[in-house]
């Protein structure tokens, strides 16, 4: 618990800066002369550059620990926030969306520094809690960065990469590495062997994406789907927003502020009971509907407080389905590999975060605000239809089927 304590301390602060600069990111590309399409690309721009990296950092992980990979991801994010503050031009925000989702690819190595400090059965229930405090940050990051965006645009880029700074020096004093690098292994018989070398990323990958119907890999599918609409919809939410209800950059972090209070609320209190009583296969499932039901729903909303209400059906899906589905995936994976198969799982998020905004972008501005959610309900409804071919059985761990 020490553990898990620092990892959600350092992803509450990273999540507050990334949402500093997120929802700012539209309204700045518009003043520099961007179209919705344009916005969509440089949306897109991050998870690029996270679907090079995740896999590679899950299994630089794997071989030399969790701690300098996340150290390494934060530094980058640093980085990325003070271009970002001195942007004055559209190829340098989107040189800062790059940088940033080459930080961004240790999300995985996250996912993997919970698995290696909770027991299987804990394991969708601490993921619940990390996720409860990056949606905390959702919270705090929006409205801080609307207040900051008061001293001039550059001030929310700066006051997040100083946030990120210092959280480098906590991570570095107070985060321990969590895997155990031992140089060599016990058998049965007594002999030391080398410990078993992580698969190449290609290999990984290839498995996943040759035989989607493996238990993991089908897991992971799920998620890279569900993966398609969550990341679809940002670029265009401010747009829609602003145009549908005239919203500002003054205001925009209060829609912001009820997506992650909800979501906080679910992860930190809801998710373990939940898991508890309907096994992370149907809590899976139950989130998979409640999130397809609010993309929905939205759409059909004539003002803000309707809007609000059925906002509220996307953070209780997400709290839901996402962490019942990486808790599914660790249970399927080698402990040696927890690094690799977790960035493997980024990565596919990583090829969704890129198709996403694209096509949002351009539905948005050539078929009509309310195309890229009506889609978004068909994309997880093909989710859920994946996810009621897994078993309900649990899992064995992929450890124990070789033991």
């Amino acid at each position: 618990m020490k553990r898990m304590s620092v990892l959600m301390a350092v992803a509450f602060v990273d999540m507050i800066g990334l949402m500093m600069v997120v929802p700012l990111l539209p309204l700045y590309a518009l003043r520099l002369h961007a179209d919705p399409s344009t916005i969509g690309l440089l949306s897109a721009s991050f998870p690029i550059a996270q679907l090079a990296s995740s896999p590679v950092w899950g299994r630089v992980s794997d071989r030399y620990g969790r701690r300098p990979a996340l150290l390494v991801g934060l530094s980058a994010s640093a980085i990325a926030y003070v271009i970002f503050g001195f942007a004055g031009s559209l190829w340098l925000l989107f040189v800062s969306r790059f940088v940033q989702g080459l930080g961004g690819g240790t999300t995985g190595v996250a996912q993997a520094y919970v698995a290696d400090t909770m027991a299987p059965h804990e394991r969708a229930k601490a993921l619940g809690w990390l996720s409860a405090a990056t949606s905390f940050g959702v919270i705090v990051g929006p409205a801080l960065g609307s207040f900051a965006a008061r001293w001039g645009e550059m001030a929310p880029g700066l006051v997040a990469a100083g946030l990120c700074g210092v959280n480098v020096m906590f991570a570095w004093k107070w985060l321990p590495e969590s895997r155990a690098l031992a140089s060599h292994v016990t058998t049965e018989s007594g002999r030391q062997v080398p410990p078993p070398e992580p698969r190449p990323v290609r290999e990984a990958l290839w498995e996943v994406v040759r035989h989607p119907g493996r238990p993991a890999a089908h897991l992971i599918w799920i998620y890279a789907v569900a993966m398609l609409a969550y990341n679809a919809t940002p670029p265009v939410f401010a747009l829609y927003l602003s145009e549908k209800f005239g919203i500002t950059e003054r205001n925009i972090g209060y829609f912001f502020l009820i997506f992650g209070g909800v979501g906080v609320l679910m992860r930190a209190f809801a998710v373990g009971w939940v898991n508890d009583r309907l096994g992370e296969v149907r809590t899976m499932r139950l989130g998979a509907v409640l999130y397809g039901l609010g993309y929905g729903l939205l759409p059909l909303a004539g003002s803000v407080p309707v809007f609000l209400l059925y906002q509220v059906l996307l953070p209780l899906g997400t709290a839901l389905l996402f962490p019942a589905n990486s808790a599914l995936v660790s249970h399927r994976a080698g402990k040696h590999e927890f690094g690799l198969m977790m960035g493997v799982q980024q990565a596919l998020r990583g090829v969704a975060s890129v198709i996403g905004p694209v096509w949002a972008g351009i539905a948005y501005q050539h078929l009509g605000r309310n195309v890229p959610f009506f889609a978004c309900s068909a994309i997880i409804a093909l989710a859920l239809l994946m996810a009621t071919r897994v078993p309900r059985s649990e899992p064995v761990p992929a450890t124990a089927q070789a033991a």
